[in-house]
């Protein structure tokens, strides 16, 4: 089991990040609880005596590395989660909306691993929170979907890249977790799970060392087996469930 005393966390005041923040916080681990919202950090912060909050915008890559540059700790746990989630109706295409979820999704994780790579030495660990809506296309994802393979893809990439230097690269797939970003959504979301069941799956990924780590396994195990299949198949197989559903 593989064990930090020091934790680094984008997207930590909201959702699955807030909720592994305050999982190792309870533990007495330090944590570098980041994100946009000062308020929210600042009730971190005082929730939690280990919490140390850092407020960035992870598309703007000079306040990363300013936020990073400050810690006087450095962490061995990086998880780099910050996310926002925008769909695309009827497949009439929004440039400026697929922009700004790739700008958040995968520019911003590419911009916090620029910062944080100096820090980076032997027995590192740095996890990338992805999406099981990478793996397979799905209706109205033209974005978000997008914007969680790319980041799949660079993950799985840093690790064949990082292999040599002794730092281990996780990415995690998650099927629907209940936070404020998917209570917007208007359609059923299949075997959706807590924050905190999200939290638990993690954590415990990381501890194992897992390279990638999905959650719920049946949800998550059904939409991989369907990634498999021809994407004539794949297309055909969820047209025909959502058409079930209607």
């Amino acid at each position: 089991m593989i064990s930090h005393s020091t934790v680094f966390i984008t997207g930590a005041t909201s959702g699955i990040g807030k909720q592994l923040a305050q999982d190792y916080a309870a533990q007495g681990i330090t944590v570098y609880a980041c994100g946009r919202c000062l308020q929210r950090l600042a009730e971190l912060e005082a929730t939690y005596p280990s919490i140390i909050p850092l407020s960035f915008d992870v598309t703007d890559i000079e306040q990363v590395k300013h936020a990073v540059a400050s810690m006087d700790n450095v962490p061995t746990l990086w998880v780099i989660n910050a996310g926002d989630c925008e769909y695309i109706d009827d497949g009439l295409i929004d440039a400026q909306l697929i922009r700004r979820v790739i700008e958040v999704n995968f520019v911003g994780a590419v911009n916090v691993t620029e910062a944080i790579q100096p820090h980076l030495n032997q027995d590192h660990q740095v996890v990338f929170v992805s999406s099981i809506a990478g793996e397979l296309a799905l209706p109205r994802s033209e974005a978000y979907g997008a914007s969680k393979a790319a980041l799949s893809y660079f993950a799985r990439t840093l690790q064949l890249d990082w292999q040599k230097r002794g730092i281990s690269v996780s990415c995690v797939y998650p099927g629907f977790v209940s936070t404020p970003l998917t209570d917007k959504n208007d359609f059923d979301m299949p075997m959706i799970v807590s924050s905190n069941q999200a939290s638990d799956a993690i954590r415990q990924g990381i501890e194992q060392g897992k390279a990638h780590i999905y959650f719920p396994k049946r949800f998550t195990g059904f939409l991989r087996v369907m990634a498999l299949l021809p994407y004539r198949w794949q297309t055909a197989l969820v047209s025909k469930l959502l058409n079930k559903d209607n």
